[in-house]
C-alpha cells in the first residue's frame, strides 16, 4: 500500500468485462508528509471512491487483494484505489489533504 496523488484519468472505448463500470485513474506515489512525488505514474482502478485529479488516495498495489476488493478472482487488475486520504499524521506532524 502507498499514498498517491491522482494526476490524470484514462479513457478506454473498449474495456475488459470486469473493468466496464470502473474509473481508470493515473496516480503517482507521494511522500505522505511532504507531498513530494516519489514514484512513477501508474494506472489504478477506482471502484467506489470517485476520486478525481488532485485527490490524495490510498493505493493497494497487489493483484490478489485488488481482485478480492473487486470480488472477481479472475480480474486482470493489480492496482486499485483503496480509499481517499484526508490527513497523514507522523509524530507531531499532521498534514491535511482535504
Amino acid at each position: 500500500m502507498f499514498i498517491a496523488r491522482v494526476v490524470g484519468v484514462t479513457w478506454a472505448t473498449v474495456k475488459h468485462k470486469c473493468l466496464e463500470s470502473l474509473k481508470l485513474l493515473l496516480v503517482r506515489q507521494i511522500d505522505g508528509v511532504t507531498g513530494k512525488p516519489s514514484g512513477k505514474v501508474m494506472m489504478a482502478v477506482d471502484k467506489k471512491f470517485d476520486a478525481g485529479i488532485g485527490d490524495v488516495v490510498l493505493i493497494l498495489d497487489e493483484g490478489n487483494g485488488a481482485r478480492q476488493i473487486l470480488e472477481d478472482s479472475r480480474a486482470p487488475v493489480r492496482t486499485i484505489v483503496y480509499g481517499i486520504v484526508d490527513e497523514v499524521t507522523v509524530g507531531d506532524t499532521c498534514v491535511k489533504y482535504h
